[in-house]
């Protein structure tokens, strides 16, 4: 998230990544993540609010309006990073066939239990001995995130200030 906050708010030029996916996400030695493959990423000079390209980038992570017209915009991008905190919720890639046997991607079958007041069944058993309240935190932030309407995404520094706020809370390891 803290990667995605730069490339929006703090470099300049501003960068839309345009291919945020769980595999784009690397760990370095103090497990600390890192955005890479910057080879669809495009820039955004000065006043711009979006780009309009051929559409590119991995399905399943790409926001609808991105896919109809060809316009990134940095919400294109919070939308990608919904779909990949879905994916660590989940434990499924977003486009599992336990999804698409249904008809839905991940964000639809997130929007089908929604509905129903069932998000919470998105969660993969084995996060079982995680904090209910850090698990409602992030899936709250991924469903704001993978929002229809790009205008009600928040910004990546939105979702740092969730994510610092009511999620990452320190905790002991041995790890260190």
């Amino acid at each position: 998230a803290k990667g995605l906050a730069y490339l929006h708010h703090d470099c300049s030029p501003r960068i839309i990544h345009r291919d945020i996916k769980s595999s784009n996400i690397l760990l370095d030695a103090n497990l600390e993540a890192r955005v890479s493959d910057f080879g669809l990423a495009k820039l955004l000079e000065d006043e711009e609010s979006h780009i309009t390209t051929i559409v590119a980038g991995t399905f399943g992570y790409l926001a609808p309006e991105y896919m109809q017209s060809g316009r990134a915009t940095e919400k294109t991008d919070v939308y990608s990073f919904g779909v990949l905190l879905l994916e660590v919720l989940s434990g499924k890639r977003p486009t599992d066939a336990s999804f698409i046997e249904k008809g839905f991607n991940i964000v639809g079958w997130l929007n089908f239990l929604a509905t129903e007041d069932r998000q919470r069944e998105i969660v993969d058993q084995q996060c079982e001995g995680v904090q209910p309240e850090s698990l409602d935190a992030l899936l709250a932030v991924a469903m704001q995130c993978v929002s229809s309407a790009p205008e009600d995404r928040p910004t990546m520094h939105r979702v740092v200030q969730i994510l610092e706020s009511e999620v990452m809370t320190p905790c002991p390891s041995d790890f260190y």
